[in-house]
């Protein structure tokens, strides 16, 4: 979905603003004008633009000034073009400082204003994409694998992708629910436009309505997520976090398609493509209400659901051909080969931890073992345990006789038990294991009366 960009033009010259705006206007971008910083800041708080251009030497607030006010977080949230009929090095240098992409002299020539708006501009895309391959650095293995559960959920994959519609994403940690959402932007309508996510459970519960929201404070303005993302996709993970007030400042923004900053006075559209992503338990949160019923329908326009590895691991053996060259390649690693009793060790396995968690003992295991073979006892050790058979591997049989809330209560405090005792301890380190955040995880070890020190020990 590409859409012309939006250029706010800040000159007190009315000439200057009417010659700009026709040259831009005839190349189809979208342009908003202001003779002063008061007006240019209203605008900006009213839609963030693609790219501003700057008059420097203007009456009250100069250009300087605005451009600092705009560069308050190390840099402007979007490029910004100075103009200047008094230019000097030392005022370039000091614009250059606080992160103005280029300098432009009055009077304005018609060929380097559009060379230098389109540069801009570009530079900007550049820097989204280079975000996007960081984010891709390593394979989307998620979607590798023959089985029925894989086929379906390619097929499903490509039907939401399509259709560019709203979407619930709900899976186990570490089955790929990032990678299925990031997937789904790539391959929309919308893959040019900006791509933000947002974890949930790593933002302060007193903070999220600004991340999401952004913030005014006296002439400071802080873009939120909403607004970073345009028209572009906007990713809620881990959303089932979210603390009752929050969810209903969230679901009157989904209603009306408007949103204001924390602190601000103006109404901002939301455009933005919402895929949210939880756990399998947010349908039994809004049963039992802790999740609203109706910001869950707001935003269920589409569900997806990302099967767990242990429903699908005859895909074990691909997922680890795949994982297995791409270290080779990438991290430099010595090609080991997986014996057909090691594939069969690792297929076996119950895999709480899904894709993610096969990828780690996959590249455990080719750097710490030195033989040109994995063996089926080197994936034992590295899983620190047999690899048992069966869904319901690991799990006590006597859990499937309690009621779900008794049941989820003992799998969690094993599970974190589990974890506590694997990383010694260290709260920080499940919180990451476990993407929790780290407030909500010591609140659960207190319900269950977990005492990680007693766990280290």
């Amino acid at each position: 979905m590409t859409t012309p960009g939006y250029i706010l033009v800040v000159d007190d010259e009315p000439d200057i603003r009417r010659l700009v705006q026709e040259i831009l206007e005839d190349e189809h971008y979208r342009v908003a004008t202001a003779d002063s910083a008061e007006s240019a800041r209203e605008l900006y708080r009213k839609q963030r633009p693609d790219l501003v251009l700057l008059d420097i030497w203007m009456p009250g607030t100069d250009g300087i000034t605005l451009l600092k006010e705009w560069s308050a977080g190390g840099r402007p949230e979007v490029p910004v073009i100075m103009i200047s009929g008094h230019g000097t090095v030392e005022t370039a240098v000091e614009a250059t400082r606080l992160g103005a992409y280029d300098f432009i002299e009055k009077p304005v020539s018609m060929g380097k204003l559009l060379v230098t708006v389109e540069r801009g501009l570009a530079a900007e895309r550049l820097r989204r994409e280079n975000l996007r391959l960081r984010r891709a650095a390593e394979p989307d293995v998620f979607l590798v694998g023959k089985s029925r559960a894989m086929r379906q959920l390619r097929e499903d994959l490509a039907r939401v992708a399509a259709a560019d519609t709203w979407a619930l994403i709900l899976g186990e940690p570490g089955s790929g629910r990032l990678a299925a959402a990031r997937y789904l932007h790539q391959q929309s309508p919308r893959r040019e436009r900006p791509l933000v996510e947002v974890s949930l459970g790593a933002v302060a519960p007193m903070n999220v309505a600004i991340k999401l929201f952004g913030s005014e404070h006296d002439e400071t303005v802080n873009a939120g997520s909403f607004e970073q993302a345009g028209d572009g996709t906007l990713v809620l993970n881990e959303i089932g976090e979210l603390a009752p007030a929050t969810q209903l400042q969230l679901l009157h923004a989904v209603q009306e398609r408007h949103f204001m900053r924390v602190g601000g006075r103006e109404r901002l559209p939301m455009q933005a493509r919402i895929l949210a992503i939880s756990d399998p338990g947010l349908p039994d949160a809004v049963a039992e209400g802790r999740f609203r019923e109706d910001l869950y329908y707001r935003l269920n326009v589409v569900p997806l659901r990302i099967p767990p590895l242990r429903e699908h691991r005859e895909d074990v053996p691909d997922l680890v051909k795949v994982y297995l060259d791409w270290l080779v390649d990438n991290e430099r690693l010595a090609y080991r080969r997986f014996t057909t009793g090691a594939l069969n060790a690792l297929r076996n396995y119950a895999w709480p931890g899904n894709i993610r968690e096969l990828t780690n003992v996959v590249q455990r295991l080719l750097i710490l073992n030195r033989d040109e073979e994995i063996t089926e006892t080197d994936v034992e050790q590295a899983l620190g345990q047999r690899a048992r058979p069966g869904p319901e591997a690991g799990l006590p049989h006597a859990l499937f006789g309690l009621p779900l809330r008794s049941a989820r209560d003992q799998f969690e405090k094993a599970y974190l038990e589990h974890h506590l005792a694997r990383t010694g301890g260290n709260v920080a380190e499940v919180a990451r294991l476990s993407e929790m955040e780290r407030t909500h995880l010591y609140r659960k070890l207190k319900n269950l009366g977990i005492n990680p020190k007693t766990v280290k020990e």
